[in-house]
């Protein structure tokens, strides 16, 4: 997201609890890094807005991002994400969300927990990460893991210095501050 976030977030019904509690405060909690690869993939394409208006039904859809839940999701399951107008019903970013809590099953049995697995691969520029995400993920391009990333803290970015959610962030030590020249 752009600066602009900063300015057009703050008040609004959707954006302005994300922005100002959410938006590049660090998170350690898998099922909240799931949950948020998983809307990042679902934004491909469309507005934030348009996910956070979902964002309450993809939390039912996805047995409220329990990992291990989602990765035994089969082919009834599918149907039921498709069939469910409260989210996005696209084939490839439901099998992607599906096929990824499976790697971070992976990723949780080699590294004790995805933010442990990110902790390991932290720092590297961006385009490292699209490239790591890329060999252990499914459906994550570029603009998915930079927002992801930025998201939790891990890139900079998410707020502009003169945003009074800026200083809160700075306070819970993101990732990106040690690591300022990393872009």
């Amino acid at each position: 997201m752009s600066a602009a976030y900063c300015r057009l977030a703050p008040g609004h019904e959707f954006h302005g609890p994300y922005h100002d509690g959410e938006y590049g405060f660090p998170a350690r909690d898998d099922a909240v890094l799931f949950e948020r690869l998983a809307l990042e993939i679902n934004q491909a394409g469309l507005s934030w807005l348009t996910v956070l208006k979902k964002r309450t039904a993809f939390a039912r859809a996805f047995a409220a991002y329990d990992i291990d839940k989602v990765a035994r999701f089969g082919a009834r399951d599918i149907r039921r994400l498709l069939a469910n107008p409260g989210i996005i019903r696209n084939r490839l970013k439901i099998a992607a969300v599906i096929d990824n809590a499976r790697r971070v099953q992976a990723i949780r049995a080699s590294h004790g927990s995805f933010a442990q697995w990110l902790d390991a691969h932290h720092p590297r520029p961006k385009a490292a990460w699209v490239k790591l995400f890329k060999e252990n993920f499914r459906f994550t391009g570029g603009e998915i893991v930079g927002e992801f990333l930025m998201s939790l803290g891990y890139l900079p970015g998410a707020h502009v210095r003169s945003c009074p959610v800026y200083d809160r962030v700075l306070r819970l030590a993101p990732a990106w501050h040690a690591t300022r020249g990393m872009k």
